[in-house]
């Protein structure tokens, strides 16, 4: 007999067996331990921020001469903050902004998602900015 044409083999039996579960006497989705689309969805997005927030900044090779010259170290704590002024600066549609972050104060294309350059406080010279269209203070 074709068990596919009989009714009481449904759908939820036959997900059950593909997945090596028993199937359910109950045809909801939660007793075989199936996530939803959104759930599946929620959790790849929240895997790829967890790891894209400590990648997405890249230092041009200016930015990384001035931090090296200025003995300017982040840790990976301050990498992460400076990930979310960049995330705030462009929910603003900023494009070039200043991001300052302790002591420290970066110029970042924000569509690059990289710092063009960075100081310290203790840095010589006037502390003027030019050519940016905002600033994100953490």
């Amino acid at each position: 007999m074709n068990q596919i044409g009989n009714p009481s083999y449904s759908i939820d039996r036959l997900a059950g067996e593909y997945l090596h579960q028993k199937p359910s006497q109950t045809a909801g989705s939660e007793s075989l331990g199936v996530q939803s689309f959104q759930e599946v969805l929620q959790s790849k997005q929240q895997a790829l921020q967890k790891t894209a927030s400590v990648t997405d900044v890249s230092f041009s090779k200016h930015a990384n001469e001035r931090l090296n010259s200025r003995n300017i170290h982040l840790t990976e704590t301050q990498l992460q903050r400076l990930n979310q002024g960049i995330e705030q600066a462009r929910d603003k549609n900023i494009n070039e902004s200043l991001v300052m972050l302790d002591n420290l104060a970066f110029i970042v294309n924000v569509k690059n998602n990289t710092v063009i350059t960075a100081l310290d406080q203790a840095g010589e010279g006037n502390h003027i900015f030019t050519n940016i269209d905002g600033a994100v203070i953490i």
